[in-house]
């Protein structure tokens, strides 16, 4: 059974740093790309960041750009979201995805998820 188990999320402060983890179990993926989405309360499932599979190649969402990285460790087989100087509006329920078929952004196009842990940003 495949499973994306993310850790890491909780409550910091405005411009105060966290990093997801997100452990895949039941087949390997370090040959495809694995990424990043966010949903916050009452909002659509939007893009955040993804990387490619030997990691090169890495694609951030406008809003997120210069403050977070992604990268991964093929021999965990796990992917990581380094967020930095998060913002209030960064509150939302992260979700690790694996293996696309399509474009990076459109959510319906990935294969895997995990379960989303919640990161809350106060001001």
């Amino acid at each position: 059974q495949v499973q994306l188990v993310e850790s890491g999320g909780g409550l910091v402060q405005a411009g105060g740093s966290l990093r997801l983890s997100c452990a895949a179990s039941g087949r390997t993926f370090s040959n495809t790309w694995m990424g990043w989405f966010r949903q916050a309360l009452g909002k659509e499932r939007e893009f955040v960041a993804a990387i490619g599979a030997r990691a090169n190649s890495t694609y951030y969402t406008n809003s997120v750009k210069g403050r977070f990285t992604i990268f991964r460790d093929n021999a965990k087989n796990t992917v990581y979201l380094q967020m930095n100087s998060l913002k209030p509006e960064d509150t939302a329920v992260y979700y690790c995805a694996a293996e696309t078929t399509g474009t990076l952004q459109d959510g319906t196009r990935w294969g895997y998820w995990g379960q989303g842990t919640q990161v809350t940003v106060s001001s």
